[in-house]
């Protein structure tokens, strides 16, 4: 009777909780839908861009039109692209991911084959690190309509972080045969880099910057792309000059500013790199800002500055993750930036953790196959971390920060041949890598 009493008890239980996280998942539903976005006021330099002042029309026009007419999916449409272009121009990528989802979702309620509201939800969903779900919603867009080179750019982009590179260069390939612009002329880039070609990776960049307009922001960050390819090239004074001119073109663009800071980590003018990345941080919202400048106040012994740093970088990525665990249309997985932040500051089973959840979600891309070696190596793991950086070699790339990984590894396993292959070819042409990793790789080469 007791048993019988006590399994009533438990079923009620279960009931209820179940029933209370059906309600609490409703009202946060409805509230989500009764959500308003509009666009932000922008403040200091970003206020002063010559853009902002038509980004502000076009969007009070844009808002009365969907006011007006709740229907109309055109106005609808060009609402998502600017709150998209916003947060590529603040680093707000918080606010306005959550505004274009919740545009893109209304529009694929009332039209569930949208082919626009398609491609932006798959970019929204690369935004935020759901690359699984970015690329199956581009293909779903491209089966629409196939002769679209937007929607390839989007399944080039989502096939390389899945580790799909043969595809990814079919689609780069379809996209430039449609349509030659910046796009696509930066993927043509970035696969050639992935495949090891760096002087073509660098003549792709540069017809993807002469395509674009200067002082917008896609021209800029194109010429920032350009600039780090020179760094990883060895060619430090051409990456710098293309920083100085994206500086010109877009003052105190904040990609082109942590360029320079690089450029000055360098060449040992630590106060100058702090300067750069403080800046650049102060202007948009990327976590990669703080990391660097972690590794500067690191390099000049400052490191309750770093601990800091490395605590506000870390608590942020979390609490993002868990947004994105919690609503499609807030936060994203930062699993492999998580596995970095954590390896800083010498927590090696937690790095792990996050290096291992990223690798699950995508075990062919070579950047989270260095990712989850280099842990295991940090770890004192060289044989586990072995199979993984030869995943990551598998495309026959010369990043030298991965060329300097992988010599390390191997050195360690006992392939000094593999180790010094990989170890000379990074240190081929003089590239810019970080301080740390180029001693210990220098030290290693001597050895051999």
């Amino acid at each position: 009777m007791k048993k019988n009493i006590l399994s009533i008890v438990l079923v009620f239980l279960f009931i209820s909780a179940v029933g209370f996280v059906v309600i609490k998942f409703k009202k946060d539903d409805s509230a989500r839908a009764a959500t308003q976005y509009t666009l932000l006021e922008r403040s200091g330099t970003l206020a002063e861009m010559p853009e902002w002042q038509t980004t502000k029309l076009n969007a009070a026009k844009l808002t009365a039109a969907i006011k007006a007419n709740s229907k109309d999916l055109k106005s609808q449409i060009a609402l998502t692209n600017l709150f998209i272009m916003e947060a590529r121009a603040t680093g707000n990528y918080t606010y306005y991911d959550k505004a274009a989802m919740k545009n893109v979702n209304n529009i694929l309620a009332a039209d569930p084959n949208n082919f626009e509201a398609l491609t932006l939800k798959s970019l929204l969903y690369l935004s935020q690190h759901h690359f699984a779900d970015g690329l199956a919603t581009a293909n779903q867009a491209q089966s629409i309509n196939p002769f679209n080179a937007f929607v390839y750019g989007i399944l080039v982009d989502g096939n390389v972080e899945m580790g799909n590179y043969d595809t990814a260069v079919s689609n780069a390939q379809k996209m430039m045969s449609i349509r030659p612009d910046l796009r696509s002329y930066a993927r043509a880039s970035y696969l050639r880099e992935i495949y090891g070609d760096y002087p073509g990776a660098i003549d792709a960049m540069h017809l993807a910057v002469d395509a674009g307009v200067p002082g917008d922001e896609s021209t800029e960050w194109a010429r920032v792309q350009l600039g780090h390819l020179y760094e990883n090239y060895g060619d430090l004074l051409n990456a710098e000059m293309q920083y100085t001119i994206a500086m010109q073109n877009r003052k105190n663009y904040a990609y082109a500013l942590a360029g320079l800071a690089r450029i000055a980590q360098s060449k040992k003018e630590y106060n100058k790199a702090i300067n750069f990345y403080q800046q650049a941080d102060s202007l948009v919202n990327d976590f990669s800002f703080k990391e660097e400048l972690v590794d500067v106040y690191q390099l000049t012994g400052q490191k309750d500055k770093a601990a800091v740093t490395s605590k506000i970088v870390i608590d942020e990525m979390n609490k993002n993750a868990t947004g994105a665990a919690k609503d499609e249309t807030i936060g994203h997985y930062a699993d492999r930036e998580l596995a970095y932040a954590y390896l800083k500051i010498n927590e090696y089973d937690k790095a792990l953790e996050h290096a291992l959840a990223e690798y699950n979600r995508r075990p062919n891309n070579i950047d989270v196959n260095e990712t989850l070696a280099w842990v295991y190596y940090q770890k004192g793991e060289p044989a586990k971390a072995l199979p993984y950086i030869q995943a990551a070699l598998k495309t026959n790339s010369k990043n030298p920060t991965l060329l300097c990984r992988a010599g390390l590894i191997f050195e360690k396993s006992g392939d000094k041949a593999k180790a010094k292959e990989c170890l000379e070819g990074a240190f081929k042409n003089n590239a810019n890598i970080p301080a740390t990793l180029k001693t210990s790789s220098e030290l290693a080469l001597k050895e051999i």
